[in-house]
């Protein structure tokens, strides 16, 4: 992070509204936003696609070292290219999610992710949501936000996204999901799913989108990151 990129860290667990408030809050101020999800995920896609065990560690570091991935928008659309093919869609399923989550837990693949993580933040600033972006990837930020909202909440949340993109779910399937999901993410030996010492934690539960977009461009601005214009 230099003097001129500030960087503002979102972390917190699936479900709670990371990606959804990243993007927003990134738009309003005019930074640059860094899924850092989406790494884990396009890893897990491409071994897949190459054939590679979810869980041979030395060939998934490669494939994180490497991965051939953009991230162009187009007419005011985001979309997650990998090795040319447009994946936006494909690594946002729930299987996606589940194989992000144990590729996630490989020290390896952290360790070959970290510095292409970092490389993100440029001026004018960097939104980076996460799971460790406050923790791990960048524990300097001045201003740490952990998002969170209750299992039941989330489950329910998935639910609906499901059924608006006509996908039949069940409730208690994706409730089962997402609570396997934290307690892989938590219990992890390398960068645990956890709130930096120094993080705000904001529960979602019973919070708008647009108002914890504005309780977050309050505390940056009460930070001096942001004049709120």
């Amino acid at each position: 992070m230099t003097a001129n990129a500030p960087v503002l860290t979102i972390d917190g667990p699936g479900g709670a509204g990371k990606g959804t408030i990243s993007s927003l809050v990134a738009e309003r101020l005019g930074w640059h936003l860094l899924d850092s999800g989406a790494l884990y995920r396009l890893t897990a896609q491409a071994a897949v696609k190459h054939h590679v065990a979810l869980d041979d560690e030395a060939a998934l570091a490669d494939i994180a070292a490497t991965l051939d991935v953009a991230f162009p928008v187009e007419e005011g659309r985001p979309r997650t290219l990998l090795e040319g093919e447009d994946v936006s869609r494909l690594i946002r399923t729930e299987q996606a999610g589940e194989r992000a989550s144990q590729v996630a837990a490989l020290p390896q693949v952290r360790a070959s992710l970290l510095q292409r993580q970092r490389d993100f933040c440029r001026s004018p600033g960097l939104v980076a949501d996460g799971r460790d972006m406050g923790t791990v990837v960048f524990p300097e930020a001045p201003l740490k936000i952990f998002l969170t909202a209750s299992a039941e909440e989330r489950a329910h949340r998935r639910h609906l996204q499901l059924q608006e993109a006509g996908v039949d779910a069940s409730l208690s399937s994706l409730l089962k999901e997402i609570q396997a999901r934290d307690a892989r993410d938590t219990q992890r030996s390398v960068a645990p799913l956890k709130p930096a010492d120094d993080a705000i934690t904001l529960d979602t539960t019973r919070l708008s989108i647009p108002e914890v977009v504005d309780r977050l461009t309050e505390l940056l601005a009460q930070r001096g990151m942001f004049n709120g214009a």
